[in-house]
């Protein structure tokens, strides 16, 4: 595929470099180092799930059928 592209300073400085060390044209150079990038895999981050105290509940829900009629009495609204 031939296409025109912009390459930022660093990566034109980065294909260059890999020029001269290997002798390769620019074309090479460029998908050596695109090849480079798409092996790499980021670390993926272990996610942690963060958690506040919320304190006493008013509710005591060991029995749902409890809780739910606690919250539907007229007081509870």
């Amino acid at each position: 595929m031939r296409t025109t592209v912009t390459l930022a300073d660093d990566v034109a400085a980065a294909v260059e470099r890999l020029r001269s060390e290997h002798t390769i044209g620019v074309s090479q150079a460029v998908n050596q180092l695109v090849r480079a990038g798409l092996a790499a895999q980021p670390q993926a981050s272990t996610f942690v799930q963060r958690t506040h105290s919320m304190g006493e509940g008013f509710v005591d829900v060991t029995n749902v059928w409890e809780a739910i009629e606690a919250a539907e009495t007229p007081a509870a609204r």
